[in-house]
């Protein structure tokens, strides 16, 4: 059985999160990207407690996926240390979990779409 995944991560505006949604849906690496925000978020930076708005990324793809999709976000996140975070899905729809493994690319495991 697959293991699915939803991957958070945090920008500091609407069009970071937008650019990073796009970039991993056309890489096939998450089947779907909602953003969500603002929301405000507190946080220790570098000793000091920060207060932010910020935008969120719920990403869903499958753990196959995970290390080549950390690579990427942080490869176009303009954040020093992003935020990416990693769940299970502990149950889902079959058919939504079906058409999730659809829109990605072929994992090592799997070796379907």
């Amino acid at each position: 059985m697959k293991e699915h995944i939803q991957v958070f991560t945090t920008t500091a505006n609407k069009e970071d999160a937008r650019k990073i949604a796009r970039d991993l849906i056309e890489k096939k690496l998450v089947a779907c990207a909602q953003i969500i925000g603002p929301i405000m978020s507190t946080y220790r930076w570098k000793g000091k407690i920060e207060e932010e708005e910020e935008w969120l990324c719920l990403l869903k793809s499958r753990y196959d996926q995970y290390e080549k999709l950390e690579r990427r976000i942080k490869s176009i996140h303009p954040y020093e240390v992003p935020e990416i975070l990693a769940l299970s899905v502990v149950k889902g729809s079959q058919s939504y979990l079906e058409w999730l493994d659809g829109q990605l690319e072929s994992g090592p495991e799997t070796g379907d779409a």
